[in-house]
C-alpha cells in the first residue's frame, strides 16, 4: 500500500509516518522501481500499535522500549513499564487535584473588582516562600 493509504487506515498523517521512520520507530518501507515507497501489514500493525501507546500516554522513547520488549516477547517487562506509566499518571493527577484546590481557593478568595495590591490570586503568586 502507498504511504497515503497506510496512514489513513493507521490514522496517522503522512508526515508522521516520515517522521516514525526517520526516528526508527517505524522501518524504511521498501521501494518500487518507480521510488515510491510500498508498505505492507507489518507496518500498519506497528504504525496502530504506535498511535495507540501515544494514546494511552507513553513517549516515544517509551514506545521505542516497548517495541524492543515486545520483539523480546518480555510479558513481566511489558507489564512493568506500563504498570510504570499508571504509576506516573496517578503521580500527575494527584499534582492536577492539588494545583485545582489551590486555585480554586484563590478565585473563591477574590472578590473579581478592587485594587490589584488586595488581590488574592496576585498577592499569592508574588509572596516569597516559606524556607
Amino acid at each position: 500500500m502507498s504511504i497515503g493509504q497506510l496512514a489513513r487506515q493507521a490514522g496517522v498523517g503522512i508526515d508522521t509516518v516520515r517522521y516514525y521512520e526517520r526516528d526508527g520507530l517505524l522501518a524504511p518501507a521498501g521501494r518500487l522501481a518507480s521510488g515510491y515507497r510500498r508498505y505492507g501489514a507489518v507496518e500498519l500493525r506497528r504504525l496502530r500499535f504506535i498511535r495507540r501507546a501515544k494514546a494511552l500516554g507513553f513517549s516515544l522513547d517509551d514506545i521505542r522500549s516497548l517495541l524492543t520488549l515486545s520483539e523480546q516477547r518480555s510479558v513481566a517487562r511489558i507489564r512493568q513499564a506500563a504498570k510504570s506509566k499508571l504509576d506516573d499518571i496517578d503521580a500527575r493527577i494527584e499534582e492536577l487535584t492539588r494545583i485545582r484546590a489551590g486555585l480554586h481557593s484563590l478565585i473563591t478568595a477574590c472578590p473579581g473588582h478592587g485594587r490589584a495590591e488586595q488581590c488574592p490570586i496576585l498577592n499569592a503568586l508574588t509572596q516569597e516562600e516559606s524556607p
